[in-house]
């Protein structure tokens, strides 16, 4: 249960650094100027939205042959992996306007929906698959998200300024590509 927490707390942390989730809180930052609204946004939005995967993640090692799952598991580390390696535009999180919601109503919506799809939560799924540990997966992604994004919203740009992120996405493959190799080999099974 530690070891599922605390892969999944590092590989979302790694992850999120430049993803398009990362950018969207600097871009809620710098518009609204009210963290603690940004940041609670970003967690309920989290929590929600990786539960929900992590829950997927569960189900399915329940419905897989283990040989199969093992398989699916390993080529789909290894393909993030490969996805790491492509970074996000800024536009790709852009759009956000506060209306009636107010700044974290605007959060939880606009994170919830970015996150959908996004590496991040499907790494949450195989994490939960491999680790069948729903609730350590989630509060270890969970954790790993406000880890990588709660400085954004607290030094809006300047943060991105002090991390080479394209090292900080080649690292990330790296340890996506070696969980997926020792789950293809039958590592920790």
């Amino acid at each position: 249960m530690l070891e599922a927490f605390t892969v999944s707390t590092g590989v979302v942390a790694l992850g999120e650094i430049g993803d398009k989730t990362q950018l969207l809180a600097l871009l809620l930052a710098a518009r609204y100027r009210r963290p603690v609204p940004i940041i609670a946004g970003i967690l309920v939005a989290t929590l929600a939205n990786h539960a929900a995967a992590g829950a997927l993640g569960t189900w399915l090692t329940r419905v897989i042959d283990p040989t199969w799952m093992r398989w699916a598991l390993g080529l789909s580390f290894l393909a993030v992996a490969a996805w790491m390696l492509v970074p996000d535009e800024a536009g790709d999180a852009d759009g956000a306007g506060s209306g009636r919601l107010g700044v974290f109503g605007v959060t939880v919506v606009a994170f919830f929906l970015a996150e959908m799809g996004d590496k991040t939560q499907i790494a949450t799924v195989m994490l939960a698959a491999r680790y069948d540990a729903l609730l350590a997966v989630t509060a270890g992604t969970t954790l790993g998200m406000m880890i990588a994004n709660v400085p954004a919203v607290l030094l809006g740009d300047k943060a991105v300024k002090f991390v080479p992120i394209e090292w900080v996405h080649r690292i990330a493959a790296v340890v996506f590509a070696v969980i997926g190799v020792a789950v293809l080999a039958g590592v920790g099974s």
